[in-house]
């Protein structure tokens, strides 16, 4: 019961024990005390440094090339964006530095204005985000739609594709996309075979280093692919054609500094505004994005210890961020550099080069004036063409078909084209303003678009409302509730996640007539689920979409005006959470058992009640019966007593739904169709990931999922029984071995010595034994993950620990008759704790005829089967 489960919210209290072996981390042990000293440059610090420092100079240089900017200005934006925006940025691991976002726009401003103008806009844009940095508008840059950024970031990088496209063929770029797009034809019959081939060449190695195998690919990895592209490319045209164009870097002697801004002071300001707006969104996308880099990068170590000198990376501040981009922005235009912000490629460069803190981005600036002052002759031996085609992979990849499939799925994908399209045709400024106004369209179209359905089901009408109730559907929703007979009994299904005042006043006024003549009123979601949550309620019970988040919430106390305004509906709110189902059939399959008793404590059906305040709106609850008000409840103390005040929650709400399915199965006995055997891990929620209640699952629950080998060592007989009792007895139709992700005894066998002492838990361990072996055996394949490698040796012996689990069960007399009979069948499984996501054994390995062992993931639209694991390969 999920009640009964003490929960920690002081994470800092989490305590660590001492590994059994190297790298291997042990949940609940002390945290390792914190080293004081003076300050030092971690040895991660100092690589991942020189890592982003060898992406960034030709990066920089091939952006100040396609802006046809002067390339020294290149270098100055990525020192300055480096050190300043380093130190006093509000993401410790991002890397600012010349915008690809920005390429069009500076670009187009440079030969508007010319270069000096276009450093003065760039100071003016610096100013501009210090002062939305220092007003807290940041949050607020992010309520745009991300079909809007990512489409406009995706215009961006079409243009800047095209505009280098014509570089790479050995020509000059046009002043637009559209002018680019229309010369290529021309640009094609008057192709030079050089710059084509280096060109070629850079986006061949380019795409091809990360996927170089065996040795050399592991030992040439480390190398960034943008500095072997441009190195090889660099050594070929020197051998085989040394006429190429190349980089000219001009004397710092003559390097232009800004000037007064002249021209037109709207069209001033309008560029400003342009390079605010691009800049600023692109620095807090790739903020957000560095977040969740390190949250998983933070979880993929989750089996190895911390290092002591090195704390844990704080969550982006955005408005920090925000200041520390415009006050570089001003840095970089006083120095004549190029534009700055946040670059996604640098920095997701820099977390998985193992940065720790500002130092590496600060370093990499350091690195780059050196290297301004130090490397000219070097860097002027790099081709042209091989920065653009460097520049020009970086505007495709700003395409993603990752975001492409996302806005889809959520049906936002004609904003994205939209938006993507008028940045190509007439710039980033209107492209932004038409994607606003499509999706404005979009939104308002979907909040008018209602259907109301009235169906007579034998004396009792049924009426479905489809999308959002409001004054715009009223008179429809009125002309439908009217066709209605007074007096007579109704189901209103709404389906919808917002009601406004008009809509709900033409309900209430509704529903209060029908009860006075007699009738009587039910609402309901789909499903007989609730649509939304009463603004009144909002903090008197948990969110309703999973009964056991914050499962302790009845525990806190509430203010005595909560409880008095929300009446009788506390005791709905709280009904309705704690009858909300996880599992997928309201009548499980009779007489089945769980031998987990938080698991049949958890899962019951909602379907046995409905309530009028179950299906209220965001805006206004749902009209009720009115009643008499409950009295106050007492303030419920937490953290003490959670077991009995978890019981008693149970039997307050859950028992009177469940009351009369559980007498059926105490009558009929227990006949389950499935044994499930899996970890005793906390984590680890069986009725919750399959789907099932009270009667479906027999479980076994042990130390890593061990199966015992029949002729173990006496002791180890619980297990055996077990399956035998589910086998030969309860006549099960297929038992499942379930492993999970983080699994601590897997960690435990990974750190296993010679001498570690006979404790109950290493004599129960040695079962796993044989799981180890398999693993490090050259003789078997790898069980991995269909779609991607396993994440780490913990998660590989998770895999084979379930395959080999299956040859233990295999083994029982038993379950090999069952086998023999074909009236048994066996799968594996594997759940990863953190992506919620769960993989299936294919059914050639889960049946031991194939060596191929590939887990397979489980889709949301796979079939399934009320509660049971039915199918037999992914």
């Amino acid at each position: 019961m999920s009640a009964c489960v003490p929960t920690r919210h002081d994470h800092t209290s989490r305590s660590w024990r001492q590994s059994n072996g190297p790298g291997i981390k042990r949940p609940h042990s002390p945290p390792p005390p914190r080293r004081g000293g003076r300050f030092r440059i971690a040895g991660a610090d100092l690589s991942a440094s020189i890592t982003v420092f060898l992406i960034a100079v030709p990066m920089s240089l091939g952006l100040a090339v396609a802006m046809d900017a002067p390339l020294e200005a290149g270098l100055v934006a990525a020192a300055v964006g480096g050190i300043a925006a380093g130190l006093l940025g509000g993401t410790p691991l991002q890397v600012s530095g010349p915008s690809a976002g920005l390429t069009v726009v500076t670009a187009e401003l440079i030969q508007i204005y010319g270069w000096r103008t276009t450093c003065a806009i760039t100071i003016g844009a610096g100013l501009l985000q210090m002062l939305l940095g220092a007003v807290r508008a940041a949050r607020s840059a992010l309520a745009v739609s991300p079909a809007i950024v990512h489409g406009t970031l995706a215009g961006i990088g079409v243009a800047i594709a095209l505009a280098q496209l014509h570089i790479v063929l050995g020509g000059s770029p046009q002043s637009s996309a559209v002018g680019n797009a229309l010369a290529l034809p021309a640009q094609l019959d008057r192709i030079s075979p050089a710059a084509p081939l280096i060109g070629g060449l850079t986006i061949a190695i380019l795409m091809a280093w990360p996927r170089l195998p065996g040795r050399i690919g592991r030992a040439v990895g480390r190398i960034p692919a943008a500095l072997a592209s441009v190195v090889i490319a660099t050594a070929v045209a020197a051998v085989a054609a040394p006429g190429i164009a190349r980089v000219d870097l001009p004397s710092w002697r003559s390097h232009a500094l800004p000037e007064l801004p002249q021209g037109p002071a709207l069209a001033l300001a309008t560029a400003v505004f342009t390079v605010t707006l691009v800049a600023s969104l692109e620095s807090l996308l790739a903020a957000v994005a560095v977040d969740k880099l390190t949250t998983d990068r933070a979880g993929r170590q989750g089996t190895e210890p911390p290092a002591p000198a090195a704390p844990p990376v704080r969550r982006s501040d955005l408005d920090r961020e925000l200041r520390g981009q415009g006050i570089s922005n001003v840095l970089s235009g006083l120095l004549g550099g190029l534009p700055v912000s946040g670059g996604a490629v640098r920095s997701s460069a820099n977390v998985r080069a193992g940065a720790t803190g500002r130092t590496s981005t600060v370093l990499h600036g350091v690195w780059i004036l050196l290297a301004a002052g130090l490397l000219v002759t070097a860097l002027e031996w790099i081709p042209l063409a091989a920065l653009a085609a460097l520049v020009m992979m970086v505007g495709i990849q700003m395409v993603s078909f990752a975001h492409i499939r996302n806005v889809h799925k959520h049906r936002e994908f004609p904003v994205y084209g939209a938006t993507i399209t008028a940045v190509v045709l007439f710039g980033v400024l209107r492209g932004v303003a038409i994607g606003v106004a499509v999706a404005v369209v979009i939104a308002l179209h979907r909040l008018a678009r209602t259907r109301i359905t009235v169906t007579d089901q034998g004396g009792q009408h049924l009426v479905v409302v489809r999308g959002q109730l409001t004054f715009l559907a009223v008179p429809r929703l009125s002309r439908a509730l009217g066709r209605i007979p007074q007096g007579s009994d109704a189901v209103v299904e709404l389906d919808g996640f917002f009601m406004d005042h008009a809509a709900y006043e033409t309900i209430q006024d509704w529903s209060n007539t029908q009860t006075t003549q007699g009738g009587r009123v039910v609402f309901t979601g789909r499903s007989d689920g609730r649509i939304a949550e009463p603004a009144s309620a909002a903090h008197s019970c948990c969110r309703p979409w999973t009964p056991w988040r914050n499962h302790h919430c009845h525990d806190r106390p509430e203010p005595a005006s909560v409880h008095h305004d929300r009446g009788t509906r506390a005791d709905a709110c709280d009904s309705a959470h704690h009858a909300t189902a996880i599992t997928a059939d309201p009548s499980p399959s009779p007489g089945t058992t769980d031998t987990t008793a938080a698991d049949t404590m958890t899962d019951v059906t909602s379907h046995a009640t409905t309530s009028a305040s179950a299906a209220a709106p965001a805006a206004e609850p749902i009209p009720s019966t009115p009643s008499s008000s409950a009295p106050p409840a007492a303030p419920r103390r937490t953290g003490v007593h959670r077991l009995v005040s978890g019981l008693s929650s149970f039997q307050r709400n859950t028992a009177p739904l469940v009351r009369e399915e559980l007498a059926r199965l105490a009558r009929e006995g227990q006949r389950p169709s499935q044994l499930f055997i899996t970890c005793a891990d906390s984590r680890l929620v069986t009725s919750m990931i399959t789907a099932s209640g009270p009667g479906d699952l027999f479980t076994v629950r042990n130390v890593g999922n061990l199966v015992p080998p029949p002729g173990a060592e006496a002791g180890d007989d619980s297990v055996g029984a077990a399956i035998e009792y589910a086998v030969e007895v309860l006549q099960v139709e297929s038992i499942t071995v379930c492993g999970h992700s983080g699994c601590g005894a897997m960690q435990a066998l990974l750190g296993a010595k010679p001498d570690n002492p006979q404790t109950s838990l290493w004599r129960w361990l040695r079962h796993g034994l044989p799981s180890l072996e398999r693993m490090t055996s050259r003789h078997r394949a790898w069980a991995r993950i269909s779609g991607r490698l396993p994440a780490d040796a913990v998660e590989q012996l998770c895999l084979t620990n379930v395959v080999q689990q299956l040859d233990h069960l295999r083994a029982h007399e038993s379950v090999a008759q069952r086998l023999a009979e074909g009236t048994l069948q066996l799968h594996g499984m594997y759940f990863h704790v953190g992506e919620a996501q769960a993989y299936l054994l294919t059914e050639g390995a889960s049946a031991g005829t194939c060596l191929d062992e590939v887990f397979d993931h489980v889709g949301p639209g796979d079939p399934s089967g009320s509660g049971e694991l039915e199918r037999t390969s992914a």
